[in-house]
């Protein structure tokens, strides 16, 4: 029987990094569409921030939630742009958005209880639920629909060993942003089953086609929701490794305690930069946000475009998950992009078993190389 340790180097060498590898060792010009990180640097009103409270001294440990005052701003955030009411005793400022969701199954997913997630999904919540001694369970959602959430699917799928649901809106990989009445129908019957959901919402800032809402701010039963943000994507803050848990007291006081036994605490220094983010300028985030949605608006004209290939339209995050048309593995059709016409896409399959001969496509790029990229993909497919 494999361990958890196994499994976790398995997950490590998952197609996503196997990609990853080979456009590391390429020689040559590749327009790499694999990775989901903004091509843009943190705003300088943020970097001076951090730097000015580092030379004041703000170097030491933090209390193990955070500061109050980021967890004040991360507050107010979520309630002005989200509607999602926590107060800052139930924030817990966490080491990026990942401590955050592990956190949320180890408090959450007791040994042999089950972390339900839609499919296609992000792959690090099966290494969080082996990592917690749980199980873990991908639910397919229907291809015809654009991989939309379907909540019957879901909730039949609920058992007495249900612990937490994941929902993930917008959706790594697809984009799509989940309909509230349906998330509002999993919470309620997590709820039922004293069970929880984890909103991993560390995509909520780049929703391009509506109201950015969290899940907890139209839901019945609030208290079953965990939600997870983090100053990674919106911000283009990847590396000061700044995210948040916010969920019921009771529930965020016992991660606290967890989260003492681990990293301690975040960095005091990306914390006083995520005070900055949240409550300073925002014009620099705003003009990223729209950024990413004229190349959306780009990936589908594109997409429509480019005869057998399709995808469901991206309504937030900057991914399109992509139908190539070919009776192929994705595997062996991306790395055909990568040898044969340097272009890189990470292969279905490394999102579940849900839709294994799809590619992913990250639009965290410049306009002028998805140009290239998708010249790229269209001769290639034209060619396979």
């Amino acid at each position: 029987m494999p361990t958890p340790t196994d499994r976790v180097r398995r997950a490590e060498r998952s197609r996503i990094r196997v990609m990853f590898d080979l456009a590391q060792r390429h020689d040559g010009d590749l327009v790499r569409l694999e990775v989901g990180e903004p091509d843009f640097d943190t705003p300088g009103h943020v970097i001076d921030a951090a730097a000015s409270a580092a030379r004041d001294g703000a170097t030491h440990y933090t209390s193990n939630a955070g500061l109050p005052e980021c967890r004040r701003a991360i507050s107010d955030t979520l309630a002005s742009e989200y509607g999602v009411a926590h107060e800052p005793d139930e924030i817990v400022v966490t080491v990026g958005g990942m401590e955050a969701l592990h956190l949320a199954v180890l408090a959450t997913v007791s040994p042999g209880e089950e972390l339900l997630v839609p499919g296609p999904t992000w792959p690090n919540y099966e290494t969080q639920a082996t990592l917690a001694d749980g199980t873990f369970r991908e639910v397919p959602m229907p291809a015809e629909t654009g991989f939309d959430l379907d909540a019957d699917r879901v909730i039949d799928a609920m058992s007495d060993d249900t612990a937490a649901v994941v929902l993930t809106t917008p959706s790594n990989p697809t984009g799509r942003v989940f309909d509230p009445e349906e998330c509002r129908a999993v919470v309620e019957a997590a709820a039922d089953r004293d069970a929880y959901v984890i909103a991993d919402e560390v995509y909520l800032g780049l929703t391009y086609d509506g109201p950015a809402e969290g899940i907890a701010a139209y839901t019945g039963g609030p208290d079953h929701v965990l939600t997870v943000g983090s100053c990674s994507k919106a911000y283009a803050m990847t590396g000061w490794r700044l995210g948040w848990l916010a969920g019921d007291r009771h529930l965020i006081d016992e991660v606290v305690t967890i989260h003492e036994s681990t990293t301690a605490c975040a960095s005091s220094v990306a914390q006083h930069a995520a005070i900055a983010a949240l409550t300073g300028p925002q014009e620099p985030f705003e003009e990223m946000a729209r950024a990413f949605e004229e190349r959306r608006n780009l990936v589908v004209d594109r997409v429509d475009a480019i005869d057998g290939l399709s995808c469901p339209r991206p309504e937030g995050a900057f991914y399109a998950f992509l139908d190539p048309g070919l009776d192929a593995p994705a595997i062996d059709v991306a790395k055909y992009l990568l040898r044969e016409h340097g272009v890189v896409l990470a292969p279905g399959d490394g999102f579940g078993d849900t839709a294994p001969g799809r590619l992913r496509l990250s639009f965290a790029n410049s306009v002028d190389r998805l140009e290239e990229g998708f010249d790229r993909i269209e001769a290639g497919l034209a060619e396979y």
